[in-house]
């Protein structure tokens, strides 16, 4: 029976490529397979489960984060911080590039939806930087790697479904995100000075004006997100709010943030309601069907079977992480972030606790290594969110090329936290110090 888990998990990957709805893949494999080997009544533990779901608390956090992320979206905050980075740093060798990555990360620190930030990025970089000289593949390589930065830098929808899969507090993953995170901006930042200096041809200079650069347009297009950015994940870090309870002060700070703009309306919220909903309900059925295929492949006994296969590996701890870790890149390829998290990463989370590994930080090197799913093709969804919004000709094959570099970046930054964890660690610790009594 142990080895028909397995089957039942192959079967699974087979009809998502086939591009079946997931949610809907999951529970039938789940049921097919539990009425064939476990009956009917198996399914009685069902409900229970799916309850437990829908009524978890920091689930709720999933579909504020996501309307914070879509009020601020469709605010303008995004067009004014890339009109304002562009001027600040377009004097330099490649400074449109590097103004991406930057407002990437404030976007990523604000909003934590990549579908949105590549979109909204896409419209408004990828023409500038086309006319301005920049190679289709390195505009394209750059745009779609800020927009992924999202799913590493709090508040993270991808932390926040971790925490629940793994079983480690949010807040924690939180901080233990936030190094990581500006590691792997800093190394897109060298990337492109360094490729600045190698090939020039590709990271040419744009003409400023000195009004561009006044500080008070700076001040003006950073303050907003960055007071945003403080309330949010200051309240989590100091221990002042929840999760869940940060993220309403999120959305209701999005709400004040557009209000102040006079851009609020009521077809705004209406639209971004709309598509919370949308996004939210999509993120459940996933988690329910996942919840359905996890009880039939833990009553199989598939999770002994791999439990079994894994401990046993030569090299212990250090062995297991890297084949888990090569396992969900590979899977990365071809299946979502939402896919491999409510699948794959149960199965190997009871092993890595077994195993006496330190959970915030296999959190983290999970997180790390999803985030290139976005990236990756063929199935990369930041890929086909900024073919689809692209207003001047980009070929797929463009889009491919240019996001290799920064998938690599992305390995040698996950290489680097697996050798050095306190990388990771470090500010979850200071922050248990500072509010030690």
């Amino acid at each position: 029976m142990e080895m028909w888990a397995l089957v039942m998990f192959a079967v699974a990957i087979v009809v998502f490529m086939l591009g079946y709805p997931v949610a809907f893949t999951l529970g039938a494999v789940a049921m097919i397979f539990g009425a064939i080997f476990l009956g009917l009544d198996f399914f009685n533990l069902l409900p229970l489960r799916i309850w437990g779901i829908m009524t978890n608390f920091t689930l709720l956090a999933v579909p504020l984060f996501v309307f914070m992320g879509i009020i601020l979206e469709k605010s303008g905050i995004a067009e004014e911080l890339l009109e304002t980075m562009g001027t600040l740093f377009g004097g330099l060798r490649g400074g449109l590039a590097i103004s991406i990555i930057i407002v990437g990360t404030l976007l990523a620190a604000t909003t934590g939806v990549v579908g949105a930030t590549v979109v909204t990025m896409t419209v408004i970089a990828l023409p500038a930087l086309i006319k301005n000289g920049y190679q289709p593949e390195v505009a394209a390589g750059t745009i779609a790697s800020a927009g992924t930065l999202g799913q590493i830098i709090p508040p993270s929808i991808v932390l926040i479904l971790l925490g629940d899969v793994l079983g480690v507090p949010v807040g924690q993953l939180f901080m233990s995100a936030v190094v990581p995170g500006f590691i792997l901006v800093f190394c897109f930042i060298v990337y492109i000075v360094v490729l600045g200096r190698w090939r020039p041809a590709e990271m040419p200079c744009q003409i400023t004006d000195s009004q561009g650069r006044s500080v008070a347009r700076i001040l003006k297009s950073m303050l907003p997100p960055l007071l945003l950015v403080i309330a949010v994940l200051g309240s989590i870090f100091f221990g002042v709010a929840t999760p869940t309870e940060s993220a309403a002060l999120g959305a209701v700070g999005a709400l004040l943030l557009t209000l102040l703009k006079r851009r609020l309306s009521f077809d705004m919220v209406k639209q971004a309601t709309a598509h919370t909903t949308r996004l939210t309900s999509m993120v459940f059925m996933i988690l329910i069907g996942a919840t359905a295929f996890g009880l039939v492949f833990r009553g199989m006994g598939g999770d002994y079977l791999v439990e079994e296969l894994l401990t046993q590996l030569p090299g212990g701890v250090n062995t297991f992480i890297a084949v888990s870790m090569l396992i969900i890149f590979l899977l990365g390829f071809f299946l979502d972030f939402l896919e491999i998290c409510f699948i794959v990463v149960p199965i190997l989370a009871p092993i890595a606790e077994l195993l006496g590994i330190n959970m915030l930080w296999y959190g983290i090197l999970i997180a790390m290594n999803l985030q290139t799913s976005f990236l990756t093709p063929p199935f990369g969804f930041s890929l086909f969110y900024l073919k689809a919004a692209a207003t001047v000709p980009i070929r797929i094959a463009q889009i491919y090329k240019g996001v290799m570099p920064f998938v690599i970046l992305q390995i040698i930054t996950l290489a680097l936290l697996f050798i050095f964890p306190e990388l990771v660690l470090w500010l979850p610790d200071l922050m248990d110090a500072v509010q030690a009594p």
